[in-house]
């Protein structure tokens, strides 16, 4: 998941993608601990995404902040 295609999304649809990779993350954890995980850099990658989906949450709430003290 690029960050650029983040960027695109809605703050909703960031949060459900946060939720989503999160479970996701859940449940690698918990083949990793069963042995039943084949790519363990799958972990890796989903905690990056969720990094990403965060950070651009935070931009899109920064931005709404700026804007919206700017009005007054």
């Amino acid at each position: 998941m690029k960050a650029a295609e983040l960027r695109k999304l809605s703050y909703g649809e960031l949060a459900e993608k946060l939720d989503q990779a999160k479970a996701e993350l859940f449940n690698l954890r918990f083949q990793l601990a069963t042995n039943q995980l084949d790519n363990t850099a799958r972990i890796g990658q989903v905690k990056k995404d969720i990094a990403r989906i965060l950070t651009v949450m935070r931009a899109q709430e920064i931005a709404a902040w700026e804007e919206r003290e700017d009005i007054r």
